[in-house]
């Protein structure tokens, strides 16, 4: 499944990626800003759909039938709920945002979320089975039919309502993809008020969680939107599509396949440990080369494939960098945590997010402006990682000595390569400031001499887990 998802990642990204150079060309950071502000309330209610009863009914081992018709019904329910709350309080985004647009937009989208509810139940099931189908035909689905929807509406003059149409198309294409895979219907159950508030009394933290992101993500864009202006918030925006990357990757990687990992074994203290510190380890290995180059090679790499419109979203980037060995840290903690079914703990991770992005982001947006906003995520993600090791080292049953030992290899190599990609790119390269091939070129030598630095690193820290990782490969290759 992680493989499978490896590959669906990296085709999914590569159409992302397509897509946002063609609409970072053809909008203009004030619309993205307007898109941005628009569709505030909706991104804060998606994950409120499903209210964390998805989770438990993959962590569940029995009554599914039941349990799965009641998330199905109470999914939907919730769905049409919000949909109506979100339109009837579209105007408010106008008023926050000083924007007609932003509440018109804001109004057209509100019916995603009723669309979202429908894929929880087929999403859990798929998850639950490992299914590789899930992970290569429907993520490349959402990520294509979104693409070519926006950006030819783009080209076309839609302006922000290019993106308003990619959005739904992406949405629609999921629930049909699921469905289509899936082999569960509704009906071969009975829902049930005692199984709802069972999976909800699971779900809650979940639920909480969502909600202090959003409240952060909201917090966010209001901030930087009235403080810095609607260009400056679609500037933001574009930088963390960027460095969102490497957190997809792990989240799409390794997440997925480590939730419904670590439910089955949960109870089996020494597979459980050895599960989680694979996790931390083979996390940390994929995320710190991503960190890395992030800072390395943010600016320049932005600005020759975005455009010199976009150089502010480049230092950005550099400045985000440090979400991504955060993020695999909080992530292998997190899912270990929710498989363990001590969801509570969750709550203080939740609190040190908000409290860390909301109080960094603050203390920094004024002298540093979007440079300070993304130390803020970098800073916010490193608390958060701290918090969420801490706490599922009990669960889990190791040390912090243990941990450190997982995640300490990658770094030296890490540090190294960065170093010297940013030497050789920023001192002798300046590929920000040539043409595009040429510049393309000079960015791949830069990343080919990153990945030379950082392997050797690596080796010479722990020669047996590169000679695992490379059997790992090996075995794979023979597979296929």
């Amino acid at each position: 499944m992680a493989a499978a998802s490896a590959f669906a990642l990296v085709l999914g990204q590569a159409i992302s990626l397509a897509q946002t150079i063609a609409v970072a060309r053809l909008l203009s950071p004030s619309v993205v800003g307007v898109f941005v502000a628009g569709t505030v309330i909706t991104s804060f209610l998606a994950n409120l759909v499903e209210g964390g009863i998805r989770s438990a009914l993959i962590q569940r081992d029995h009554d599914l039938e039941d349990a799965a018709e009641t998330v199905f019904y109470a999914t939907l329910a919730t769905g049409i709920l919000l949909s109506l709350g979100t339109l009837a309080s579209a105007p408010i985004i106008g008023l926050v945002f000083h924007s007609h647009t932003a509440a018109l937009v804001a109004a057209a989208t509100s019916g995603i979320l009723l669309i979202y509810s429908l894929v929880n139940v087929p999403e859990a099931f798929l998850q639950r089975e490992f299914s590789i189908a899930r992970r290569i035909i429907v993520g490349p689905l959402i990520a294509l039919s979104n693409a070519v929807v926006a950006v030819t509406g783009a080209a076309l003059g839609w302006g922000v309502w290019a993106l308003v149409a990619g959005m739904y198309a992406s949405f629609v294409s999921w629930v049909i993809g699921v469905w289509w895979i899936s082999d569960w219907r509704p009906g071969r159950g009975r829902p049930s008020f005692r199984l709802w508030r069972e999976m909800a009394r699971y779900g809650f933290p979940l639920v909480l969680g969502f909600v202090g992101t959003r409240i952060h993500d909201i917090f966010e864009s209001v901030t930087i939107g009235r403080w810095l202006g609607s260009a400056a918030l679609g500037t933001y925006r574009y930088s963390q599509r960027v460095a969102q990357i490497p957190v997809m990757a792990i989240i799409e990687i390794g997440a997925v396949a480590l939730f419904p990992v670590f439910s089955r074994i949960a109870d089996n203290t020494d597979r459980f440990r050895t599960a989680y510190l694979n996790g931390i380890r083979f996390g940390v290995v994929g995320a710190a080369p991503m960190s890395g180059l992030m800072f390395a090679l943010g600016q320049p790499s932005v600005t020759v494939v975005f455009g010199e419109p976009w150089r502010a979203a480049g230092s950005t980037v550099m400045a985000m960098a440090g979400v991504g060995v955060g993020k695999a840290l909080i992530c292998v903690s997190e899912e270990a945590i929710k498989a363990s079914g001590r969801t509570r703990l969750l709550n203080w991770i939740t609190l040190t997010e908000v409290v860390s992005g909301v109080g960094f982001l603050l203390l920094l947006i004024g002298p540093y402006g979007l440079v300070g906003a993304g130390l803020a995520i970098s800073l916010a993600a490193t608390c958060i990682a701290v918090v969420s090791v801490w706490l599922a080292r009990p669960v889990v049953g190791v040390r912090l000595r243990d941990v450190a030992t997982a995640a300490f290899p990658p770094l030296p190599g890490m540090v190294a390569a960065t170093a010297a990609c940013w030497a050789l790119e920023h001192l002798v390269f300046h590929s920000d400031e040539r043409a595009i091939p040429v510049a393309i070129a000079l960015l791949l030598v830069d990343v080919a001499v990153f990945g030379v630095i950082y392997l050797a690193g690596l080796s010479l820290v722990s020669r047996d887990l590169v000679a695992e990782l490379f059997g790992l490969v090996r075995r794979k290759l023979a597979r296929s």
